[in-house]
């Protein structure tokens, strides 16, 4: 069977979650999160980011808690802002589109959105009331090309969404990768202050299933929980999603398991450094995308699965390599080993 480099999901759960699962599996618990693991799940974030005064809710996936918070936040005349990468215009089916949100797109190579970038937007949107009125700037860390925001970059965009009455959400699907990165700057209790809502990834990062909805601005708390309830996202059993929270904030397994996926993307990453081999973006994360020879890219094929994520020219495409929580070493150093034999 060949080892998946496709996705950071292939896998289960880590063994202390499901040990978790199964050692809780009989207790009677309260429903629709009011279970005492969802209870503490939701206290062991708020310890995390700092802010008692912050609201939690578990969904069980990024795509929809994405169409949650979008749509629970914005008026039916209201827009998205979104990098032309961002997972709610390439890979959510149109989900935030079904909910009556525009999404402006702007392109970005690098995934990522400044101050400068939205301005021509606002500034092509003042035809009141003829055009949608944009109110949301949606952001990913990491991006989908695997890039992070540093410190410096959120304070600035945080400043000027304040500053033109817009919300800051951030997708935080890898949200672990992104804040243990070597370069990263930025902490979870930053984020939290700098964005009006943002969520972390539980699905990418060593869950079975889970995203952890984070809202910090307390006048989008009101009324929430009935926005998920009505998109079907409230759990009966929600302690399916307390227990795994509570295990991956828990002596910072999260963040444990983050790095190890990083760590492991950037052997690989640095062999082909120093292969000269070039990369779409410069990486720290555990999304890399080399630019490599059609040739090799077969020869790779052979042993593992990973997208070709772009054709350069006839002779070159560059591929999108995930290593997720669980990679291991073995696999890793296969496929250095071919890297190496073939160039």
């Amino acid at each position: 069977m060949k080892f998946s480099f496709k996705n950071d999901y292939s896998e289960g759960c880590h063994p202390h979650i499901l040990e978790a699962l199964l050692r809780h599996n009989l207790d009677q618990q309260a429903g629709y999160g009011e279970d005492q693991y969802s209870l503490k799940a939701k206290e062991l974030i708020k310890e995390k980011i700092d802010n008692p005064d912050s609201d939690v809710y578990f969904v069980s996936g990024g795509t929809q808690a994405n169409l949650i918070v979008i749509s629970s936040i914005l008026r039916p005349y209201q827009c998205v802002i979104s990098a032309s990468t961002g997972h709610i215009l390439n890979n959510e089916t149109g989900a935030i589109e079904a909910t009556g949100h525009k999404i402006l797109s702007i392109e970005k190579e690098d995934g990522k959105l400044t101050p400068q970038d939205i301005i021509p937007v606002m500034e092509s949107h003042k035809n009141v009331p003829h055009q949608v009125m944009p109110k949301l700037v949606y952001i990913s860390n990491s991006t989908e090309l695997g890039t992070i925001y540093t410190l410096k970059e959120l304070e600035d965009l945080s400043k000027f969404c304040k500053e033109n009455n817009l919300y800051l959400f951030m997708d935080g699907a890898r949200m672990g990768q992104g804040l243990t990165a070597e370069i990263s700057d930025l902490t979870l209790e930053k984020v939290a202050e700098l964005t009006d809502v943002f969520y972390l990834g539980g699905t990418k990062n060593g869950a079975l299933i889970g995203e952890a909805i984070v809202i910090n601005n307390q006048e989008l708390q009101q009324d929430f929980a009935f926005n998920i309830k009505q998109k079907g996202a409230l759990l009966a059993k929600g302690r399916l999603l307390g227990i795994q929270f509570v295990e991956l904030m828990k002596n910072d397994l999260y963040f444990d398991l983050a790095k190890h996926a990083n760590q492991q993307a950037m052997k690989i990453k640095n062999v082909m450094k120093e292969k000269e081999i070039e990369f779409l973006s410069d990486t720290y994360t555990n999304q890399i995308f080399p630019i490599l020879s059609n040739n090799l890219i077969e020869k790779l094929l052979e042993k593992f699965e990973f997208y070709i994520w772009k054709k350069i020219d006839d002779n070159f495409s560059a591929i999108r390599l995930i290593t997720s929580w669980n990679t291991n070493d073995e696999a890793v150093n296969d496929f250095i080993e071919i890297v190496k034999r073939e160039m």
